[in-house]
């Protein structure tokens, strides 16, 4: 393995563990020497990859939004109606909430809850373009078939993750019935009918 790959291993590494503890702790609670000790490093070698907790947050955003981008990206892909793909997202989405509920809790309790953080340099969805830009290319992909609505993105966007966003959130406090998985069809089904057209 050369010095640049493991380089990069190290550096999603620390990534995913910042990750962990980010969306456990919080922003604030968690400092840069817990993640140095959770990965048996010093905080001078972590700084080599990070100069500060503020950068740090900034790229475990972008890590997310391009994991969940890429998945998303398979699902445009596939030669499918827009119905199908919105529910093939819906259960995407929440299979991550599943089995990479750091990634989700992340977005909702420290991207969305600590937007100083993100304002120098991730202003608008920068940090999250490579997420955004799948749900786009979907939205743009169900209109010029003639399936959904042709409306402003913010609109349909909102629409979309705030439902997907709002079930999980119910979900990690515990105050949905049923299990997450139990709500697909008809999540999928709400969502297709207030977008299509």
């Amino acid at each position: 393995m050369s010095k640049i790959d493991k380089k990069k291993l190290k550096r999603e590494s620390i990534l995913k563990t910042a990750l962990k503890l980010f969306s456990a702790n919080g922003f604030h609670k968690t400092t840069i020497p817990d993640i140095a000790n959770a990965l048996n490093m010093s905080v001078g070698n972590l700084y080599n990859y990070f100069k500060s907790k503020d950068i740090l947050a900034k790229e475990i955003i972008k890590y997310t939004s391009e994991v969940l981008g890429q998945e998303i990206q398979k699902v445009n892909m596939q030669n499918i109606s827009s119905k199908e793909k919105i529910k093939k997202i819906v259960e995407l989405y929440f299979k991550m909430a599943k089995e990479k509920p750091e990634m989700i809790e992340y977005f909702l309790r420290v991207y969305l809850s600590h937007r100083e953080v993100f304002s120098d340099g991730c202003e608008g969805m920068l940090c999250v373009s490579g997420f955004v830009t799948e749900i786009m290319i979907f939205f743009d992909s169900g209109v010029e078939s003639g399936e959904l609505r042709d409306q402003d993105f913010f609109s349909a966007f909102g629409l979309f993750m705030g439902y997907l966003g709002g079930m999980v959130f119910l979900k990690g406090e515990n105050i949905l019935p049923k299990k997450l998985d139990e709500y697909i069809n008809d999540i999928s089904e709400n969502i297709y009918n207030a977008l299509k057209a």
